[in-house]
């Protein structure tokens, strides 16, 4: 886990990052309920490069808020790499400003596991605007520890891996 500094310099090399292309940010949310986002607007002036955050943890504010298919998530359920990027496309595609976007679902624990997904799963989405549509792909890591470590893990891991994304653009 990152100290306090390397975890603030990550999230300012982030925004530098954006501000330099002129891209806005936005997060779909489930497991890591709003750490996320709240992560990117701790750093004053985050306002000019994160557009807006959604904490979609039921199944029904998936569907609602992000458009992710009911046939997706009865197919492969909330944790999986097909929901983690329609969650991500459906951020995007939810505004006009933003360039990328980032999703987390998993199961945080104690509770939750089911076969072949343990606690501490968490999968990540990425979404980019790319021509006229929305370039999606996903990644799905196990994290160890309790639920408040699972979190912040996540946290860490889907900002190390964004900002991997985005230089890849």
């Amino acid at each position: 886990m990152y100290t306090d500094q390397q975890f603030v310099d990550l999230v300012e090399s982030l925004g530098e990052q954006c501000l330099r292309h002129g891209w806005m940010l936005v997060c779909a949310e489930s497991c890591t309920g709003g750490l996320l986002s709240a992560s990117l607007t701790d750093i004053p002036g985050s306002s000019g490069w994160f557009e807006r955050g959604y904490v979609t943890y039921s199944n029904a504010a998936k569907v609602e808020l992000l458009q992710v298919g009911v046939d997706t998530l009865e197919r492969f359920g909330a944790v999986s790499e097909e929901t983690a990027m329609e969650m991500a496309a459906g951020a995007l595609a939810n505004t006009e400003n933003a360039h990328f976007a980032v999703s987390t679902t998993g199961i945080a624990g104690p509770g939750g596991a089911t076969s072949g997904k343990p606690v501490g799963m968490v999968c990540f989405g990425f979404a980019h605007r790319a021509g006229d549509g929305i370039s999606t792909q996903a990644i799905t890591h196990i994290f160890d520890g309790n639920r408040t470590q699972i979190r912040l893990s996540a946290v860490e891991f889907a900002l190390q891996k964004l900002q991997r994304f985005m230089s890849q653009r």
